[in-house]
């Protein structure tokens, strides 16, 4: 058992959801004096908006992180007019903001196409330069996948997801518009006594198969990238979509919410989760949450219990299971204190890291100009 979780606890940190990037137009190329020839200029560094991209997919296949632009061809006697370098073009995922690093915005990526110039080539050498070319910009810039919210909930239609939301936030949620997106997410702000606010996003309900673009599906599982962190909201009751369909467990349900995060995008499931167990009201809760903590605490021993096409690969290590009842009220307040402790060592984490970054590359500037 100890062993698991700690398998589980190593997947963490796997979601990107920022990244720091280094890039440099290319270089002008070289006048020629005698002829009053011009060098090119040098490329750009684009960003730009593609289709199915993720940040982790750059991290994995540029881990020096570094994009350069092409350097502009000499003037020669050949072709007086230097050609120009060619641009270097970073794919990013859609629905991102650029910033410098120091946080002041570039621009957005909003839709599939969607263009920034991050560095601009140097140009060439000509009459106005003694025929010097000159540098491409250097900078450092960050990619930061748009939020809209700290916490999503994921839950099967009828777990009880939007009254939790109504219960936690004291207030009719708001439809929430974002530029990126088609699917209108309900935003419930968390108030806390020392007046912190957090948000929690109401995706429409998730149906098996979503991966496979049933109803909503895809477009929630989209959102769901979109979160800090994830909140499984599950009946103790189990649950039956509709009269056809299979009746499903408390477990099955985890299980099968797993495993659609997992189709869809394996690293959903290393983002920091926590388990609600709502409607703890009706009759037999009690057993059924003390039947579902042993589960999970050895899922494999229990996954016999679904097909094997649904068991998910890795498991999910949950930082906190709170059995609640959204119509009574039981509950609400711990689940409260738990959404906030556990996105407060997620941002101490963070800081931490931020300045270890720093200091590296503090380190490496040093060791340069030695």
């Amino acid at each position: 058992m100890v062993q698991l979780s700690r398998i589980c606890f190593r997947k963490y940190g796997n979601f990107v959801d920022n990244l720091r990037l280094y890039v440099r137009g290319g270089g002008g190329g070289m006048g020629l004096p005698r002829l009053g020839g011009i060098g090119g200029n040098g490329g750009d560094v684009w960003v730009v908006a593609t289709k199915n991209m993720a940040l982790k997919r750059i991290k994995d296949k540029y881990p020096h992180k570094r994009f350069v632009g092409g350097a502009g061809a000499n003037s020669s006697v050949r072709a007086l007019k230097g050609e120009r370098g060619t641009d270097k073009e970073v794919l990013a995922p859609v629905g991102i903001t650029v910033t410098t690093d120091d946080g002041k915005i570039v621009g957005d990526l909003n839709t599939e196409g969607d263009r920034l110039k991050v560095a601009k080539g140097g140009p060439g050498g000509s009459f106005r330069s003694a025929f010097e070319p000159s540098k491409g910009q250097i900078k450092h810039i960050r990619l930061d996948l748009k939020l809209i919210a700290d916490l999503g909930l994921v839950g099967f239609p009828n777990a009880g997801k939007s009254s939790l939301l109504t219960a936690m936030s004291n207030a009719t949620p708001q439809i929430a518009d974002y530029a990126f997106t088609t699917l209108k997410p309900e935003i419930g702000k968390l108030m806390y006594e020392d007046y912190k606010q957090i948000s929690v996003a109401d995706l429409p309900g998730l149906i098996e198969g979503a991966h496979i673009n049933k109803g909503m599906g895809h477009k929630f599982l989209k959102h769901v990238e979109r979160t800090k962190q994830l909140l499984f909201v599950v009946d103790v009751c189990g649950f039956q979509l509709a009269s056809k369909t299979e009746f499903r467990t408390p477990f099955e349900a985890v299980q099968l919410l797993t495993k659609e995060l997992e189709l869809y995008k394996e690293e959903l499931v290393s983002k920091p989760a926590l388990l609600v167990v709502n409607k703890m009201d009706l009759p037999d809760a009690e057993d059924n949450l003390a039947e579902l903590k042993e589960q999970l605490q050895n899922p494999d021993e229990f996954s016999h219990l679904l097909p094997d096409n649904m068991i998910p690969k890795s498991c999910i290590t949950f930082r906190h299971i709170v059995p609640v009842s959204a119509s009574t009220g039981f509950g609400v307040d711990r689940l409260k204190r738990c959404i906030r402790e556990s996105l407060d060592e997620d941002a101490a984490m963070a800081t931490k890291d931020i300045h270890q970054d720093r200091l590296q590359a503090l380190r490496h500037h040093s060791h340069v100009h030695l």
